[in-house]
Protein backbone atom coordinates (compact mmCIF):
# COMPACT_ATOMS: atom_id res chain seq x y z
CA UNK A 1 0.00 0.00 0.00
CA UNK A 2 2.68 2.50 1.02
CA UNK A 3 4.90 1.53 -1.91
CA UNK A 4 1.98 2.10 -4.27
CA UNK A 5 1.43 5.60 -2.88
CA UNK A 6 5.14 6.40 -3.09
CA UNK A 7 5.18 5.15 -6.68
CA UNK A 8 2.18 7.33 -7.44
CA UNK A 9 3.96 10.34 -5.97
CA UNK A 10 7.05 9.64 -8.08
CA UNK A 11 4.90 9.29 -11.20
CA UNK A 12 3.20 12.58 -10.38
CA UNK A 13 6.53 14.40 -10.16
CA UNK A 14 7.76 12.79 -13.40
CA UNK A 15 4.63 13.82 -15.28
CA UNK A 16 4.75 17.35 -13.85
CA UNK A 17 8.37 17.66 -14.95
CA UNK A 18 7.71 16.29 -18.42
CA UNK A 19 4.73 18.63 -18.86
CA UNK A 20 6.71 21.69 -17.77
CA UNK A 21 9.92 20.83 -19.62
CA UNK A 22 8.95 22.03 -23.14
CA UNK A 23 7.98 25.49 -21.90
CA UNK A 24 11.00 25.77 -19.63
CA UNK A 25 13.38 24.74 -22.40
CA UNK A 26 11.78 27.18 -24.86
CA UNK A 27 12.13 30.02 -22.36
CA UNK A 28 15.70 29.02 -21.57
CA UNK A 29 16.77 28.85 -25.21
CA UNK A 30 15.00 32.10 -26.05
CA UNK A 31 16.63 33.81 -23.07
CA UNK A 32 20.05 32.53 -24.11
CA UNK A 33 19.62 33.71 -27.70
CA UNK A 34 18.33 37.11 -26.58
CA UNK A 35 21.17 37.50 -24.06
CA UNK A 36 23.74 36.76 -26.77
CA UNK A 37 22.02 39.27 -29.06
CA UNK A 38 21.97 41.92 -26.31
CA UNK A 39 25.62 41.30 -25.45
CA UNK A 40 26.75 41.65 -29.06
CA UNK A 41 24.66 44.74 -29.80
CA UNK A 42 24.97 46.26 -26.29
CA UNK A 43 21.22 46.86 -26.17
CA UNK A 44 20.00 46.47 -22.59
CA UNK A 45 16.24 46.74 -22.82
CA UNK A 46 14.09 44.62 -20.49
CA UNK A 47 11.13 44.36 -22.86
CA UNK A 48 13.45 43.01 -25.55
CA UNK A 49 14.09 39.97 -23.41
CA UNK A 50 10.63 39.61 -21.88
CA UNK A 51 8.23 39.82 -24.83
CA UNK A 52 9.89 37.25 -27.16
CA UNK A 53 10.17 34.74 -24.32
CA UNK A 54 6.49 35.10 -23.47
CA UNK A 55 5.47 34.75 -27.13
CA UNK A 56 7.65 31.67 -27.59
CA UNK A 57 6.37 29.99 -24.44
CA UNK A 58 2.75 30.66 -25.43
CA UNK A 59 3.45 29.22 -28.90
CA UNK A 60 4.98 26.09 -27.38
CA UNK A 61 1.98 25.72 -25.08
CA UNK A 62 -0.39 25.96 -28.04
CA UNK A 63 1.47 23.32 -30.04
CA UNK A 64 2.10 21.00 -27.07
CA UNK A 65 -1.41 21.23 -25.62
CA UNK A 66 -2.81 18.05 -27.28
CA UNK A 67 0.16 16.01 -26.06
CA UNK A 68 -0.07 17.54 -22.59
CA UNK A 69 -3.81 16.88 -22.37
CA UNK A 70 -3.34 13.25 -23.42
CA UNK A 71 -0.68 12.74 -20.74
CA UNK A 72 -2.87 14.32 -18.06
CA UNK A 73 -5.97 12.35 -19.10
CA UNK A 74 -4.05 9.04 -19.11
CA UNK A 75 -2.56 9.76 -15.69
CA UNK A 76 -5.89 10.83 -14.22
CA UNK A 77 -7.55 7.70 -15.61
CA UNK A 78 -4.82 5.55 -14.05
CA UNK A 79 -5.25 7.28 -10.69
CA UNK A 80 -9.04 6.88 -10.77
CA UNK A 81 -8.64 3.19 -11.64
CA UNK A 82 -6.29 2.78 -8.65
CA UNK A 83 -8.81 4.21 -6.15
CA UNK A 84 -10.46 0.84 -5.41
CA UNK A 85 -7.08 -0.61 -4.44
CA UNK A 86 -6.70 2.06 -1.73
CA UNK A 87 -10.08 1.38 -0.12
CA UNK A 88 -10.31 -1.70 2.07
Amino acid sequence: MESTLIGLGVQTFKIALSLALPMLMAGLLAGLAISIFQATTQINEMTLSFVPKILLVVTVIIFAMPWMMNMMIEFTTRVFNMIPTFVH
